[in-house]
């Protein structure tokens, strides 16, 4: 089991100063934001950048193993809307292609509870899905929709039903289980039950309830805004997500892909250790759970 570090954790960083973090921190990899005007991501299609971070990965020993875009529109009814989409999404398979990184996240469409038009919308969605199915398994890419808030995919439930709709081995489930906890949707037993077996890829982050009684509400997909909040983001091991269970299920499932410590920095640096110190101390405790549960390293095949 690789750990990875998530530049959404490196605002502040280039890529190649994000990786170079990563290698201090004691991390194995990388997953790096695919999105126009972000310090820390590569530009969609920009060749540069992404020929820049290649070498930098070489360089730290840091591979690049998966892209974060942040492509909502694949659900749109208008199909013009669609299609430019689906054409950015296509971009973010070449540029993994090139950089032999295998997972791309994807928020499946977007959306919000109540809206009109669901079934038009998940049609949309199911049709994207299966179109860039085809030039990721070209390109050996797995793409890995969310269990994410503001799409149609916020709970464990419906993202199995569209990864099972879609029936493509391209298509997996990104588990998230602090997404699914915050959004009051299914527990670990739960979500493990239902979309265990689809997983393809994980991320990873811990917070803890201020008001664990308060209905979920976010008014836009990539964050929650601060007055909506009624958690705050902890460091992996700090706070109540159930990370040693997790990692125990993951076991029993088969899953020793990556685990992405995906560190909110970006959306809420108050909360939250200097990165290099909050990825450092992230991965010492997933790597003493893994030992737990018994994986085995990759390389050498020794015990974590």
């Amino acid at each position: 089991m690789r750990i990875a570090g998530h530049t959404l954790g490196t605002p502040h960083h280039s890529v190649p100063e994000a990786l170079k973090l990563f290698a201090r921190a004691g991390l194995d990899a990388a997953e790096v934001i695919y999105q126009d005007g972000y310090t820390s991501g590569l530009g969609i299609g920009d060749g540069t950048a992404a020929a820049e971070a290649a070498k930098a990965a070489d360089g730290e020993g840091i591979p690049i193993i998966g892209l974060t875009p942040y492509t909502t529109a694949i659900n749109a009814v208008d199909d013009k809307t669609r299609r430019e989409a689906v054409d950015e999404l296509r971009s973010a398979i070449d540029t993994a292609h090139f950089l032999g990184a295998t997972r791309i996240r994807i928020y499946a469409g977007s959306w919000q509870p109540g809206a009109e038009g669901h079934e038009h919308h998940w049609a949309q969605l199911v049709r994207s899905l299966r179109e860039l199915a085809v030039p990721a398994a070209d390109a050996g890419v797995l793409l890995c929709a969310e269990n994410h808030f503001g799409t149609m995919t916020q709970s464990a439930r419906d993202t199995a039903a569209l990864v099972r709709q879609v029936d493509s081995a391209a298509v997996r489930v990104l588990y998230d289980q602090a997404n699914l906890t915050f959004s009051h949707d299914e527990d670990l037993d739960q979500a493990f039950a239902i979309q265990g077996d689809l997983i393809g890829h994980v991320h990873v982050k811990d917070l803890v309830f201020v008001d664990p009684d308060a209905p979920f509400v976010s008014s836009e997909t990539a964050r929650v805004h601060a007055d909506e909040r009624s958690v705050r983001s902890r460091v992996v091991g700090d706070g109540t997500v159930p990370w040693g269970r997790i990692v125990e299920h993951l076991h029993s499932c088969g899953y020793d892909a990556t685990l992405s410590l995906e560190y909110e920095y970006r959306w809420h640096p108050q909360d939250l250790d200097e990165p290099e110190i909050g990825f450092r101390r992230g991965a010492e405790h997933l790597r003493a759970l893994l030992a737990q549960s018994g994986f085995q390293d990759r390389t050498t095949g020794a015990a974590l």
